[in-house]
């Protein structure tokens, strides 16, 4: 019996050991066969495909530009580097087959090499145009030029600065567009707005905007069928119909979607670009165009921001056109434009140049001659134009400001005053101090001339986001303020601001400041007054006389030729051909001698005689 039955003698634990050994999946470190997938170039081209299809769903929602000056033109590319490592490990089955997976480990090499290479650039690119070494650079980027205050601000009148922000033009815009029932269920109005100078008048102009998807889905076929302007002065909103008046609504705005999308629109037609974003502005005939500012980055890779150019488009019918930077700033055709370089842009470059004039580690320990800009800005329109104005105080944030700038928006230049006083936010304070049992508060001032006298102007406004009032408020001493409200005493706009220009105007005569001369009627704002009509050019034979509304230059091979705007009309002529035309101010009445050349609106002139 013993001799049938077979050696009993072994240990269990080590047989089922065995058995697992037989049958378990082995290891990564484990591993050394690396398994070549079959139909390599298959699997390679089902990767690049899929590559392709998910890149162009990321390129399409991201946008970048196709230029090694874009910071996310880089992050575009690598992540084409990882879509493509993930569509071939999945095609290689690498996530089934440990083998295939040490094989695409084993090529990922490469890919992981190209995003290293990507990396290296941008932290290279970044480091070369960072301040610490290119502060002399950043300096350069903003020329500045002393400018005298009683010179460029005389001819500003304080009853036709803009009077509210964009927080209370948006008020206004959102109240109007309530009123008018075929718009407000279907429509809202953007929450930003362009100032302009339109017809020698600062406004804000706002486009609409879809109420949400389904509206934009009932009407996008047709468009936005209208646009709003704000009047800054008057407070009125004007509500334009395209349609009617253009026979077409809006058919390209950022509120859109897929290809009519603005910013899509525009890089599909600009793919290279560095694209700002655009503004929405209008031309002297009241057509919607979007204005796209072009960036250069011109310290190191990603450093030193400046404007190079623009893309006009038009927002009806989509059509772009880039021109130079040179011929935004000089051609007398483009001078409609106004706002190229932003608010923010303009600001950032003065503060290197005020920060950085003197090196980068004086602006960080000795702090020679260190001055920034102060806390907030506003705008002004000025020579037709419209500037950014702010307050410039030391790098320790003082009390008070040494001088002020004004950048112009179409053409960078920057104009230093120094006037010294107390900073805008100081002026707000005690503008509100006066008027505290209202609890009113007041808008970012800006600076006027009052007799002689550096003067802050600006609107109150109450809870419902209105104007209720204005103050006027002395620079050098901020406790000399003058205020008018809309109450029963003063009932209208304009009886609000007589009363805030006659309580400071005795307000500085009872401090010895200006005498007691001064006569208030110039500064009466005539309750029932209503804007003159420009009167028509009178023609006869070869001349034509009429008041110039607006002058403009540019400077064609090396002779400054004048544009006169007279009913619409430019009549050009070079100064070499009639130095009478350097006596001409806006608002002249002038009789002018036409040459026979027409083109247009473009009329050469001959002769020039106020």
């Amino acid at each position: 019996m013993s001799e049938q039955i077979p050696n009993m003698d072994y240990n269990a634990d080590e047989v089922i050991k065995g058995f697992k050994e037989k049958f378990s999946w082995a290891k990564a470190d484990e591993v050394q066969a690396v398994v070549k997938p079959k139909k390599l170039w298959l699997r390679l081209l089902l990767s690049l495909l899929a590559t392709i299809i998910a890149g162009g769903i990321v390129y399409y929602n991201m946008l970048p530009a196709l230029n090694f000056k874009d910071s996310q033109m880089y992050t575009f590319l690598i992540a084409l580097v990882v879509i493509f490592m993930i569509a071939f490990s999945l095609a290689c089955r690498a996530n089934k087959l440990i083998e295939r997976k040490e094989y695409v480990k084993s090529k990922a090499k490469f890919p992981v090499a190209i995003i290293a290479v990507l990396v290296v650039v941008m932290v290279i690119g970044s480091v070369c145009g960072a301040t610490i070494f290119r502060a002399g650079s950043y300096s350069k980027l903003m020329p500045v030029t002393n400018s005298e205050f009683s010179e460029d601000f005389k001819s500003i009148s304080y009853d036709s600065v803009p009077r509210i922000d964009q927080d209370r033009a948006l008020t206004l815009a959102d109240q109007q567009l309530g009123s008018l029932a075929e718009y407000k269920s279907q429509y809202v109005v953007s929450n930003t707005t362009t100032m302009i100078n339109y017809k020698g008048s600062p406004v804000r102009v706002a486009y609409l905007e879809y109420a949400d998807v389904f509206k934009w889905f009932n009407n996008t076929k047709e468009g936005l069928p209208a646009y709003m302007i704000i009047d800054l002065v008057t407070q009125k909103v004007s509500v334009v119909n395209c349609k009617e008046q253009f026979g077409e609504g809006i058919k390209y705005s950022p509120t859109e979607w897929f290809n009519e999308k603005l910013y899509r629109h525009i890089r599909f037609q600009y793919p290279t670009a560095l694209l700002d974003t655009p503004n929405f502005e209008i031309n002297d005939e009241g057509r919607p165009y979007w204005i796209t500012p072009v960036l250069d980055k011109t310290i190191g890779l990603f450093g030193g921001t400046d404007v190079k150019g623009a893309i006009i488009t038009d927002a009806l019918t989509g059509e772009s056109e880039y021109y130079d930077i040179e011929a935004v700033k000089n051609n007398a055709e483009l001078q409609w434009i106004d706002v190229v370089y932003k608010d923010t842009l303009v600001l950032e470059q003065y503060n290197y140049y005020g920060k950085l004039k003197n090196g980068f580690w004086n602006s960080i320990i000795f702090q020679n001659d260190v001055n920034l800009t102060s806390e907030g800005w506003g705008s002004i329109a000025l020579d037709d134009d419209v500037w950014v104005y702010t307050g410039v105080t030391s790098a320790e944030s003082d009390s008070s400001n040494f001088g002020f700038i004004l950048c112009n928006q179409r053409t960078k230049e920057t104009r230093y005053y120094q006037n010294g006083g107390a900073m805008e936010n100081a002026a707000q304070r005690s503008a509100q101090d006066a008027v505290q049992n209202y609890g009113y508060k007041a808008i970012f001032p800006i600076l006027l001339d009052i007799e002689g006298k550096p003067t802050y102007f600006m609107s109150l406004y109450g809870s419902s986001n209105t104007v209720k009032g204005y103050a006027l408020v002395n620079l050098d001493d901020k406790t000399l303020v003058g205020t008018g409200l809309l109450d029963n005493t003063n009932k209208s706009d304009a009886q609000a601001l007589n009363a805030a220009v006659e309580n400071y105007i005795y307000a500085l005569q009872d401090k010895g400041i200006i005498g007691n001369d001064v006569d208030l009627d110039d500064y009466i704002v005539d309750d029932n007054k209503q804007p003159d009509e420009e009167k028509p050019a009178e023609t006869n034979g070869n001349t034509v006389k009429g008041k110039v509304s607006s002058i403009k230059t540019s400077v064609n091979n090396g002779n400054t030729v004048y544009y006169l705007e007279i009913s619409g009309k430019y009549y050009y002529i070079s100064v070499a051909d009639c130095m009478e035309v350097l006596l001409v101010n806006t608002g002249d009445n002038v009789t002018v001698t036409l040459s026979g050349k027409s083109n247009g609106v473009f009329i050469e002139a001959a002769k020039v005689e106020k």
